[in-house]
């Protein structure tokens, strides 16, 4: 829930931790797994299902600020570092761990400047836990911690009320090793490297403090309250500044462009061909000259003939209806905004609740589709439908937060949740299918407009370009091409810890996808239909269904060619979520190709005159 609140000068800041992330290990970890200085009583702040799925945990800090009102040299605690926690704070550095913060909803950042020369900022999220360097003279590379913290709260003032709102939370990290007089008065202590009184303050010229067993570390930090022209509602703007944004228009643009080409082109080809087709079968009819029919009319007898497996069909194509109705309903929430990376965990939370809630369409699809197969045992088509995909889903889920578990991260999902994801499953969705399934199985059965031969038909020897895995494969290209750009962007928010908030520009690929799937599955089809092969159904959900290989695919090129994950563990993670979400974009893709020819195979033969 994002709430806007207005300070007055002197009020009381809190400064959250969260979760510390690696784009090198994807194993994020409680800020307090590292021996950083505790507030008097940890405190837990409460999480959505969203955020406690990615592995978030926010708690309380020591870090206290009163608005407004600037303070230096600050001090937070004095550690002595024992061999675990010097091991620990060596291991996160090498990992290159990134340690996150929130004040007022907002996540800390390192501000940079661009490379190429641009004034504008971009934002790092978090700060580094340390850094690696060697002294002079040496070539030992040793551990450095970041144990001073500059701060920089930037606020936009009320000119009536003279309150004010945050939208900035910066911060320059600095090693130094500090130094102080003695005796040490933990009460009141006087470091010598950092006293307000003196105006010395930390800089980057300072030594720094090198992580060592049995060695004492002090914590500070200042903080620096700077006025800004930027407006409360624009205030997360820095953050989703695209540093690539002419390459994403321009591909974007340029996947358009072709798609749209090929779909004009495909239409075109489609309809003369088609209406050409119809004309001379119909003409033939009246000439009394039709007793070699040849082409698709030829299997009209035996298309709409139900396909092996029909029941594991209809489980397929009743799984990708929910997938498309959340998928739907989510990019339009997106769209209008409810969606915003400022609200943690919202789009995987509202993902999780509309794919259960739309099991009421999958079981509808899937038992209308049975029944049409003239299927008789609804009630194990539904089970089914329930249970295959999720269940498939879910013990690799299990599986991969087993490993997670094993390395002590906050990233496995604690006990509690998995429950509660259960208690969904089986308390809400499953239920939901079969009052779909009883639905859909009361409603007639869709006639078919020409009957089905009782002998099936010899299907002719094919040429090598009509067999089957070469068809299915070459038509998962083409979806796969209108989407692999938008999926570069999605790989990279999720894997390389980017904010992804292009949603708009997502769902005109969306639609893109659902045409482009539609228009190569119907192609393919009817140059089957054409070489006189009339098992359609399942090679209509392959064909679209492919380009999920395609997918997996591209996720391992860019697992070798764009990530540096060190760990096994990290790896397996990520090839098993993409298994995942592979494994979804085959339900998706296959559905929509499957309805676009269902729906052009009955409308070809509902349109020429049969005997």
């Amino acid at each position: 829930m994002i709430i806007l609140i207005c300070y007055i000068q002197g009020d009381e800041l809190q400064v959250k931790v969260n979760k510390l992330t690696s784009i090198k290990t994807q194993l994020p970890y409680e800020y307090y797994s590292l021996q950083y200085c505790p507030p008097n009583k940890i405190v837990d702040v409460s999480e959505n299902l969203g955020e406690v799925l990615r592995g978030d945990r926010i708690e309380n800090s020591p870090y206290v600020f009163e608005m407004r009102e600037s303070r230096l040299c600050n001090f937070v605690c004095k550690i002595k570092l024992d061999a675990k926690a010097a091991k620990d704070f060596k291991e996160k550095i090498d990992d290159e761990y990134h340690v996150n913060m929130i004040l007022d909803n907002l996540p800390v950042a390192v501000a940079r400047q661009r490379s190429d020369g641009n004034s504008l900022t971009t934002y790092e999220h978090g700060f580094r836990v340390g850094f690696k360097a060697s002294y002079t003279g040496s070539s030992e590379e040793r551990h450095f911690i970041y144990n001073h913290l500059a701060f920089i709260v930037m606020y936009h003032k009320d000119v009536e009320t003279d309150s004010a709102r945050i939208v900035g939370f910066e911060v320059t990290p600095f090693s130094v090793k500090h130094e102080y007089e003695q005796p040490w008065d933990n009460d009141k202590p006087r470091l010598t490297t950092c006293d307000p009184n003196t105006k010395h303050t930390v800089s980057s010229s300072e030594i720094p403090q090198e992580v060592v067993e049995e060695k004492e570390i002090m914590f500070t930090y200042d903080v620096t309250f700077q006025e800004s022209p930027v407006k409360w509602a624009s205030r997360w703007d820095t953050y989703l500044l695209m540093t690539d944004d002419q390459i994403h228009w321009f591909s974007i643009i340029n996947s358009l462009m072709i798609v749209l080409f090929l779909s004009g082109m495909v239409a075109m080809i489609m309809m003369r061909t088609l209406y050409r087709d119809i004309s001379k079968y119909n003409q033939l009819e009246t000439q009394d000259e039709a007793q070699e029919e040849t082409g698709w009319k030829l299997v009209h007898g035996d298309v709409f003939r139900a396909p092996t497996n029909a029941s594991l069909l209809c489980v397929y194509v009743g799984t990708g209806v929910q997938f498309f109705a959340m998928t739907l309903v989510t990019m339009i929430f997106a769209v209008l905004g409810f969606l915003s990376p400022s609200n943690r965990g919202g789009l995987m939370t509202a993902m999780l609740l509309l794919w259960v809630f739309m099991g009421l369409f999958a079981g509808y699809a899937s038992s209308r589709l049975y029944k049409m197969f003239k299927g008789t045992e609804w009630r194990k088509n539904t089970l089914k439908t329930a249970f295959v995909f999720p269940g498939i889903a879910f013990c690799i889920f299990f599986i991969l937060n087993a490993l997670i578990w094993g390395e002590k991260s906050s990233g496995a999902v604690p006990f509690g949740t998995m429950f509660a994801l259960v208690l969904l499953w089986f308390g809400i969705s499953v239920p939901l299918v079969f009052v779909g399934s009883y639905f859909g199985y009361k409603k007639p059965a869709i006639e078919d407009p020409v009957k089905t031969n009782k002998i099936p038909r010899q299907i002719p020897e094919q040429a090598w370009y009509m067999r089957p895995i070469f068809s299915i494969l070459i038509g998962g290209i083409l979806p796969f091409g209108a989407v692999f750009i938008e999926l570069f962007f999605i790989l990279t928010s999720i894997w390389l810890h980017q904010f992804y908030y292009i949603f708009g520009f997502l769902f005109i690929v969306f639609v893109i996808l659902i045409v482009t799937c539609a228009e190569i599955t119907i192609v393919l089809c009817y140059f089957q239909l054409c070489s006189e092969d009339y098992n359609w159904w399942w090679r209509s959900y392959l064909t679209a269904g492919s380009s999920a290989f395609y997918l997996f695919l591209y996720a391992t090129f860019y697992f070798f060619t764009k990530l540096e994950m060190t760990k096994l563990v990290s790896g397996i993670l990520y090839f098993g979520y993409m298994t995942i979400i592979s494994y979804s974009f085959f339900a998706l893709t296959g559905t929509i190709g499957f309805y676009a020819c269902l729906w052009f195979v009955r409308t070809i033969y509902s349109s020429v005159k049969i005997d």
